[in-house]
């Protein structure tokens, strides 16, 4: 399998709240949609909107939102998806995000929950 995290920063003219709604309501349906069938898994993880209440904060802020992670089969799926040139969701993230970033990454569990695939 291979495990793509996506690492976004909302635009500047979205609350965390907007951000989320724009997210989970109307963007994660586009990706499965349009990534279909090679995109195996997909998560998206969004930061609380306040974390001062839980211990271990770090002294400076995070500057990403939230975090997508994907799983395809092979590389070969991952090319069929990123490899595209019209892809139609990019301008909605370009939209919505001021930053973002990716890193393919090799998951090892553990402990815990495992195969998300």
């Amino acid at each position: 399998m291979i495990k793509v995290m996506w690492f976004l920063k909302r635009a500047e003219h979205l609350s965390l709240e907007e951000f989320r709604r724009w997210w989970l309501d109307y963007h994660a349906a586009d990706i499965a949609a349009d990534q279909a069938p090679y995109l195996k898994a997909y998560k998206i993880d969004i930061r609380i909107d306040d974390d001062s209440l839980f211990t271990g904060k770090p002294a400076s802020e995070s500057p990403w939102d939230g975090i997508a992670e994907q799983w395809f089969e092979t590389i070969d799926d991952y090319e069929a998806v990123y490899g595209r040139s019209d892809r139609a969701t990019r301008a909605d993230t370009l939209e919505n995000c001021s930053q973002f970033e990716r890193l393919i990454v090799e998951e090892h569990s553990v402990l815990g929950l495992c195969g998300c695939y």
